[in-house]
């Protein structure tokens, strides 16, 4: 099931329009029920569309690279004869995150549970990323210390994480390289977060925009209720 589906139906311009309810006239807990149905189905969605091989290496939106500050060493590598050690190093972010990012579902899945009928009533009615902004302010913290120890195991299996890490430090003391960016371990969980949320905003904003045709039956009421 596509987060499309699992997202059931935002901004849906129904058949039977003159006859839907309006989204003052559910009843609150219709509201919240329907509006975690959605997220849930979203989440694992979107937690197996990334938690799989080529995950984030096979899509270019959320591949991860060698920050921006680094990517002196990349040439570097490449201009001695090292080429396949820095397409490893690459590769070795991209599967970490891979592998970390289905550690993100329970964490999802409470934020969904702790949701209040205010905090429903601003997603459903709110701008296309406002279930996004909600996971990021409810559990990027809880992610990352979920996440940052299974990328922590995948990177020490490459010793060039060590090679990254020793030139990003030297680079922060000279102010070429954000101090941010200085750890592999910390940059990979960032930027798999980010892939993240950018993946469950974008089929958010899809779903708003050209809303299916199918559905549970209570998603479709609680998300037909916003039809201007």
């Amino acid at each position: 099931m596509t987060l499309r589906t699992a997202l059931v139906i935002i901004g849906l311009l129904c058949a039977q329009a003159a006859h839907a309810v309006t989204l003052s006239e559910l009843r609150d807990a219709e509201v919240a029920k329907g509006l975690r149905e959605a997220l849930e189905l979203g989440v694992g969605n979107a937690v197996l569309k990334l938690g799989q091989e080529n995950g984030f290496m096979g899509n270019d939106a959320v591949r991860i690279p060698l920050p921006e500050s680094l990517e002196r060493v990349d040439s570097a590598m490449r201009k001695f004869g090292m080429g396949k050690q820095a397409d490893e190093l690459i590769a070795t972010m991209n599967r970490a995150a891979e592998q970390a990012v289905p550690e993100a579902k329970a964490v999802l899945v409470s934020a969904v549970r702790r949701l209040g009928i205010d905090d429903a009533k601003r997603i459903l009615t709110g701008p296309n990323d406002a279930a996004t902004q909600y996971f990021r302010a409810q559990s990027t913290e809880q992610l990352a210390q979920r996440i940052q120890p299974i990328v922590a195991r995948e990177t020490r299996r490459l010793k060039l994480a060590e090679y990254y890490n020793n030139f990003a430090n030297k680079g922060v003391a000279l102010g070429l390289v954000r101090e941010e960016d200085s750890n592999l371990d910390s940059y990979v969980t960032r930027k798999a977060l980010d892939g993240l949320f950018t993946t469950l905003a974008t089929e958010e904003q899809a779903i708003r925009a050209d809303p299916l045709e199918s559905g549970k039956r209570l998603i479709k009421k609680v998300f037909g209720s916003v039809v201007p």
